[in-house]
Formats: C-alpha cells, structure tokens, sequence
C-alpha cells in the first residue's frame, strides 16, 4: 500500500478533511476538528499515525514490528504502522475505520447527525 492509497481511502470517509503539517511533512486528515490520521513517511517508508485505544496499541506493537508509538503524538494512544510491511492492507484499513469512529464519537451530535455517522 502507498500513502496515496491511504489517503484516499481517508478522504471518502464522510466529512474527512485533508490539511499539511509543514514541520512534520505529513498530511493531517481530521473530520470536524478532530485528527483521526497521519499520512507520512518514516525513516523513508510510507506510513500512517493513527488512534487506538492504549490497549490496543500495545498488543499491536508487541505482536507487529511495523506498528511503534507514533514520534509527534501521544504515545499511549497513537501508532505509526508502516504501509509497506507485514501488517496486510485489510488490517490498517480496520485501524483507520476504528480510527476514524474515535474521532467521530468526539464530535458535537449535530456534527455527527450533518455527517450521517
């Protein structure tokens, strides 16, 4: 998988926003005012930084060398994965839907009725 894949896999997400962060060449996709992903590249690899509960980070950076705490954000919450590794593309697309669902039960109710999430 590309970050291009992923970014657009992101973007048909309903109401999803794509913004840069200059400082950390990384494209921020939030929906409302709420990130729900980080599409970069580290360590020159494509990846992505997205939101998990603290349970679920761990198990997956114990059980997945390509998943480690995210460098810019909470490191308790948030996982970089690599999109080229072993974790298969149906996996990181479950994170970002779970991802997405996190930042969306953050939102207003009138938001999220405007979303018809």
């Amino acid at each position: 998988m590309t970050n291009s894949d992923l970014l657009d896999y992101c973007m048909n997400k309903p109401g999803a926003e794509q913004s840069e962060h200059r400082e950390w060449k990384a494209a921020q996709i939030k929906v409302g005012d709420v990130m729900f992903a980080m599409v970069h590249e580290v360590s020159h690899r494509p990846a992505v930084s997205l939101k998990t509960s603290p349970e679920l980070a761990e198990l997956l950076r114990q059980e997945h060398k390509d998943v480690f705490p995210s460098a810019q954000l909470n490191k308790a919450h948030w996982s970089t994965v690599y999109l080229d590794g072993e974790l298969p593309d149906s996996q990181i697309y479950y994170l970002v839907d779970a991802s997405y669902q996190q930042a969306v039960g953050l939102l207003p109710e009138q938001i999220r009725q405007q979303l018809s999430v």
